[in-house]
């Protein structure tokens, strides 16, 4: 099973390493690539967004990029919409609003037309907010609680952006997740899981948490398992 997790400043010019990774695992420049960009319809950024993610793509060389408009649930549910991402062999999740996100996927007919793909192989991509839905549990800033994400990653929960802000949510989710994983990535970086093991993409770090345990760093080319 194929996933990215990206620290997030996604479609800036600075994760040409994890996403060209990514286009590779999905195919090659002819894969068919999607994006989702329900995490920025909250202050209405979704279209600006998924058009950067568009350029971002194309100018890696990718020619088939579909920008998926799931902005609420019932787009979300919509089987048309869900058909288009059930195509795809790379679905990209992009930054915004975490808690949107994750409640407007969660048992919806697009997130299971992903769940399809991604078990025929196709790479899921989810940076920032779209990194932290993917696991088991996320944490909302905005209402500073703990949530169920979509379970893609079990027992894990990512800390984007961690060479920013990211780390200051550390001393707080390990006691509110004393048995899990918690992971910061940085900004710049994304952490590819290739049928089984993970390898740091990017300029930035991978940071592990485990309670009770010093945390373990990773950087660019390293292999690890979790």
């Amino acid at each position: 099973m194929n996933i990215l997790l990206e620290g997030g400043a996604e479609f800036g010019g600075q994760m040409s390493e994890p996403d060209l990774r990514a286009i590779e695992l999905a195919g090659g420049p002819d894969a068919p690539i999607a994006i989702l960009p329900t995490a920025a319809a909250p202050d209405n950024n979704h279209e600006r967004a998924g058009r950067n993610g568009q350029r971002w793509f194309r100018s890696l060389g990718a020619s088939h990029i579909d920008l998926v408009p799931v902005t609420d649930k019932p787009s979300a549910d919509n089987p048309e919409l869900a058909s288009r991402i059930r195509a795809a062999k790379l679905i990209y999740l992009l930054g915004g609003f975490p808690r949107y996100l994750g409640e407007t996927l969660a048992n919806s007919r697009v997130w299971l037309a992903a769940l399809e793909a991604y078990k025929e192989d196709a790479i899921i991509v989810g940076s920032s907010a779209g990194a932290m839905v993917l696991c088991e549990y996320y944490y909302d800033p905005y209402s500073k609680g703990l949530l169920p994400g979509l379970n893609l990653l079990s027992n894990a929960c990512v800390l984007p952006h961690h060479n920013n802000f990211g780390k200051q949510w550390v001393e707080q989710l390990i006691k509110l997740l004393p048995n899990s994983l918690l992971i910061g990535i940085d900004e710049q970086t994304g952490m590819i899981c290739d049928h089984g093991s993970w390898s740091v993409h990017g300029a930035g770090k991978v940071t592990l948490y485990r309670s009770g345990k010093r945390p373990k760093v990773y950087v660019r080319s390293e292999i690890f398992n979790i």
